[in-house]
C-alpha cells in the first residue's frame, strides 16, 4: 500500500521487450536503499524490483499494466515519481493508494496561476470512475485533492514543492496520465450500481 507521496524522482536508462511486456532499467537516488522483491510505485504503479546494480534497478511491467496505464509509452531519459511502500510506523500524509492504476487521463490545460498552477484533466467516465469535490486522486502517483469535479472531468491544484519535486512540470497539453481513483469511492460507486 502506498500513500501518494512521492519521496523521488528515478531516470530510465535503458528499456527492453520481455516477451509482451517491458523491462525498465531505472537509476535513482534510492536505489542503494531498495532491494530485490520490494514492491515501488513508479508513476503511480507498483512494480517489483527484481535486479539492483550499482545505482540502478530493474523492473518489469506485463501487458496488462501496460495497455491500463502510460508506462509503454516511456523513453529512455524520461523521469518517473517513486514511492516505496507505506511503513507500518510512519505517518498516512496522503490518501489510501494502492499502486493499481484504473485508467489513463488525459492533461487538457495547463494554468500558471503565479506560485501555483491549476492542472485540467479528461477521462473516459463511461469506465464507471468517479470523482468528488474536495476528494482525492492519485495522478502518476501523486495523492492531490479534486475540484472542479464534473462528469469525465476535474481540476487540481499544485503547489510548488509538488511541481519541483515530480514529474508534473514536464507536463504539456494533451499529456497522458496515470489515474487511480479513491479505493473507497470504487467501492461505494459499486454497491450502488443495482440500485441506479
Amino acid at each position: 500500500m502506498f500513500t501518494g507521496i512521492v519521496e523521488t524522482l528515478a531516470q530510465v536508462k535503458h528499456i527492453e521487450p520481455m516477451g509482451s511486456g517491458l523491462t525498465f532499467e531505472l537509476e535513482s537516488s534510492i536505489t542503494s536503499e531498495l532491494k530485490v522483491d520490494q514492491s515501488v510505485s513508479h508513476n503511480g504503479v507498483c512494480l517489483t524490483v527484481e535486479k539492483i546494480n550499482g545505482h540502478s534497478y530493474q523492473v518489469t511491467a506485463i501487458a496488462e499494466t501496460l495497455n491500463k496505464t502510460t508506462l509503454g509509452k516511456l523513453k529512455v531519459g524520461d523521469k518517473v515519481n517513486l514511492e516505496r511502500c507505506l511503513r507500518s510506523d510512519g505517518r498516512f500524509d496522503g490518501h489510501i493508494v494502492q499502486g493499481h492504476v484504473d485508467q489513463t487521463g488525459t492533461c487538457d490545460k495547463i494554468t500558471d496561476l503565479g506560485g501555483s498552477w491549476q492542472l485540467d484533466f479528461s477521462y473516459d467516465a463511461s469506465l464507471g470512475n468517479v470523482t468528488v469535490e474536495k476528494g482525492s486522486i492519485c495522478l502518476n502517483g501523486i495523492s492531490l485533492t479534486v475540484f472542479n469535479s464534473e462528469h469525465g472531468k476535474f481540476s487540481v491544484a499544485i503547489i510548488p514543492y509538488t511541481w519541483e519535486h515530480t514529474n508534473l512540470k514536464g507536463l504539456e497539453e494533451g499529456s497522458e496520465v496515470n489515474l487511480e481513483f479513491d479505493i473507497v469511492g470504487k467501492y461505494i460507486a459499486r454497491l450502488a450500481r443495482p440500485f441506479q
